[in-house]
Order: structure tokens, then C-alpha cells, then sequence
């Protein structure tokens, strides 16, 4: 048996705003996650290779991952801020 599921106008508002919300939390996620790396993640493999490349290790990989989904934030600055010029 096959179900049919209705999209009503509340689900689908409740759908986009839980995307909105995870659109929102990558960026500090992945800041929260660099902090902590570079705090607690301090372990032999990283002193090993540190010397190597400087830009490897998950630190910079997570501040790059943070910087690339900063849009969000960006674009919700933006409209606030035309919002309040407007009034």
C-alpha cells in the first residue's frame, strides 16, 4: 500500500524555517569545532606533521569550512541592515 502525504502550508513553512536554521548554525559549528581542535586536539600526529605544511590539520580545514559558509550571516546582516536604513 502507497501513502499519500499533503503539504499543507504550516509543514512546509516549518520545513523551510528548520532549513533556515541549519543553514544559520554550519558556520559558527564550524568555528565552535576549530576552537576545540585547537585546544583539546593537540596530539602527536599533529606535532609530526605541523612542520610539513602549515596550512594542514583539521584547524584550518574547519576555519576554511567556517569562512565558506558565512553567506547565510552575510545575507541576513544585509537585509537587516536595508530594513532599519529604510525606515
Amino acid at each position: 500500500m502507497s501513502e499519500t502525504h499533503v503539504v499543507t502550508r504550516g509543514s512546509r513553512a516549518a520545513a523551510i524555517g528548520a532549513a533556515d536554521f541549519l543553514y544559520l548554525t554550519a558556520a559558527p559549528t564550524f568555528a565552535i569545532m576549530a576552537l576545540l581542535t585547537s585546544v583539546y586536539g593537540r596530539g602527536s600526529l599533529d606535532a609530526l606533521c605541523s612542520g610539513a605544511a602549515p596550512l594542514s590539520g583539521m584547524v584550518p580545514m574547519y576555519l576554511l569550512m567556517s569562512a565558506f559558509h558565512l553567506a547565510p550571516w552575510l545575507k541576513l546582516i544585509s537585509r537587516r541592515r536595508n530594513g532599519v536604513a529604510q525606515c
